[in-house]
């Protein structure tokens, strides 16, 4: 008889499912054969960083004639990762049980630990995000308001057309400068208020909007100032209040490892008044940065010479952001409900400390999200294990993971496997950030979702081969249909579903800066659009999808199914990545469901399902 001696995910193995917070009591339950004669059981844990320690199982039960069960108690006190697998006594000597995968143990000595994660128990997060959805924006190519901008540098190159394609090439220098705009600015995005709230968005991310001198605007030149092309501090204060009057929260982007060598502060190009860094030892910013020999070698992000890294830990910059009257309290006063934190794993542990706090002094259910590839419970980032999830950090990250599985079954078909990805993520992160999690298919530094799905891909491909990629009718036919499913299960998966502007419109692209195209206003694909607008209408009215449990049905040849359950209500979404419909018949417990998108036809039994699509279901 084959015995699963451990299952992490199964209650009667664990009683409390993933994370756990400090000082609270988990049961664990080890089931061995009676054959074995086993005398004694033992968890073997250890806190990360620290050393092993062994605590004893008692004798719980027989279970029938062939099974034996041990019972143990554990209290951990405090947060941190803990590490663990069991050993068990026989007449013959000692055995090991490992993890050898999807939270199952078996008796070997061959397999992995498994992974506990405890989190400060005053950890909380902001609640009135839960349930909703984000709306991502690259301000420069949402939406251009017909307002006069002042102040605007010369060296801009701005376009006469909205929608043309963004310029790619090197200059004389053979340098990408993305100088290059079309005028996107605040003021379009408030006249598009009514547009986004009727996707059922509740917090729209900007990309950053502080004063810079590229049209990604990742290199701060000023964070004190908006960028003149995009309007006035003004606008913004006006944005945040008529948002907030549609029940929208914004969330502004941060970029505190790095600012621009063309800012006020290290003023390489002297465009400013001001002494910077570069210009000088005895500037007030000098102590910012780090320089190998000044002024001419100085350490940068990934070596672009234009984007000089900060040193985070400077008392001067932390004053700067985090004083009375600093950045991090400014942009929330004049009406910001939260950051989002770029290149959050350069950050260190003591600045994300107290850029927190800050935000948390300054406006307590005020958002921190971090920009976090990885599980975001384990990473290890400059040889320092992270402790983002674990209180006093961020309160969540950009789900990446989750976008990894999406993308990958779309493109493959491959099924097996998804469900994992999930759970792995769904059992190391603590219940409060996995429901603010961000949850995109696609953002400014990814492939357009439809592209990534449909198209070739762009690995290995220089610019000037993505310049020329447009899919066929075909691919586009088949990629709008994609689009819907990615979107069903991105809208259904725990989290908080996030769209980049204009894939809800189809629009296409490969890597930056073919990813930022203008949004095509009056070009929209009207079926996508409005498959979006249900979407958010069943966000809206489901309950199960603000914290529900999420419940693995199948995962087999093409076919993926999951249910969300919680709060009286339950949701079950089904996804045929195959090139032909399917009927797919329903658990006994779904027999009489209500179709609530998606299908050629419901049974009490079975729902059709089109090639390529995607259907969600619920019952009370």
């Amino acid at each position: 008889m084959q015995y699963i001696p451990y299952n992490s995910r199964f209650p009667y193995h664990k009683d409390k499912f993933g994370a756990i917070p400090a000082y609270s009591t988990i049961c664990l339950r080890i089931i061995l054969p009676r054959e074995l004669r086993c005398s004694a059981v033992r968890l073997v844990i250890r806190k990360d960083g620290e050393n092993t320690v062994k605590y004893s199982f008692e004798w719980d039960c027989m279970e029938g004639e062939h099974e034996e069960w041990w019972k143990l108690y554990f209290s951990p006190h405090d947060s941190g990762l803990y590490w663990y697998h069991f050993e068990y006594d026989i007449p013959f000597g000692s055995g090991k049980i490992s993890h050898m995968g999807g939270g199952i143990g078996a008796l070997s000595a061959e397999g992995e630990e498994w992974q506990l994660t405890v989190y400060d128990k005053d950890l909380k997060t902001p609640d009135k995000l839960k349930g909703g959805i984000i709306y991502q924006i690259f301000p420069d190519r949402f939406y251009k308001a017909d307002i006069k901008t002042k102040n605007v540098p010369n060296d801009r190159y701005i376009h006469e057309n909205w929608g043309e394609q963004p310029c790619w090439q090197p200059n004389e220098k053979g340098r990408i400068t993305n100088s290059d705009y079309f005028g996107g600015n605040l003021k379009g995005v408030e006249e598009k208020l009514d547009y986004i709230a009727s996707l059922g968005v509740n917090c729209i991310y900007l990309n950053p909007i502080f004063e810079a001198h590229s049209n990604h605007r990742y290199d701060t030149a000023d964070y004190t100032k908006i960028d003149p092309l995009l309007g006035t501090e003004r606008d913004f204060i006006s944005l945040c209040k008529k948002a907030k009057a549609k029940n929208i929260d914004i969330i502004v982007d941060g970029v505190f490892n790095h600012t621009g060598a063309d800012s006020v502060y290290f003023n390489k190009n002297n465009r400013y008044d001001s002494v910077g860094a570069y210009n000088s030892k005895q500037s007030p910013y000098y102590s910012w940065y780090s320089f190998r020999k000044w002024n001419e070698d100085y350490e940068c992000w990934w070596n672009f010479d234009t984007l000089p890294n900060l040193n985070e830990t400077d008392e001067s910059y932390c004053e700067f952001l985090f004083g009375k009257g600093g950045v991090i309290k400014k942009w929330l006063k004049l009406g910001a409900s939260g950051w989002r934190l770029d290149v959050a794993d350069e950050l260190p542990d003591s600045f994300l400390d107290k850029l927190t706090a800050c935000v948390k002094e300054e406006k307590s259910d005020a958002l921190v999200l971090g920009e976090v590839w990885e599980d975001a419970s384990n990473k290890c980032a400059y040889n320092v294990r992270r402790r983002y999830l674990l209180g006093g950090q961020l309160d969540s990250v950009m789900n990446y993971p989750f976008a990894d599985a999406l993308m990958y079954f779309m493109r493959t078909g491959m099924a097996t496997g998804f469900t994992e990805k999930i759970l792995t993520i769904l059992e190391n992160y603590p219940p409060q950030c996995i429901n603010l999690l961000m949850n995109h298919i696609g953002t400014h530094d990814t492939v357009r979702a439809i592209t990534a799905m449909v198209g070739e891909s762009c690995d290995g491909r220089d610019r000037r081969w993505q310049a020329q990629q447009k899919l066929s009718e075909e691919q586009r036919k088949i990629g709008i249909e994609m689009m819907k499913t990615i979107s069903a299960m991105q809208f259904t998966l725990p989290g908080i579903p996030s769209i980049y502007y204009g894939d809800e419109a189809g629009l296409e692209g490969c890597k930056d800066p073919f990813n930022r195209g203008c949004y095509p206003w009056g070009k929209e694909n009207e079926e996508l659009l409005e498959w979006y607008r249900k979407l958010g209408k069943i966000r809206r009215s489901s309950p199960a999808l603000i914290d529900g449990s999420f419940i693995p049905v199948s995962e087999a040849m093409g076919c993926i199914a999951y249910a969300r359950a919680g709060n009286n209500s339950r949701i079950l979404t089904i996804a045929n990545r195959n090139v032909h419909p399917i009927t797919y018949y329903l658990p006994e417990e779904w027999h009489g469901a209500r179709l609530l998108l998606g299908g050629t036809g419901i049974q009490y039994t079975s729902v059709d399902i089109p090639a390529y699509g995607a259907v969600i279901l619920n019952k009370q």
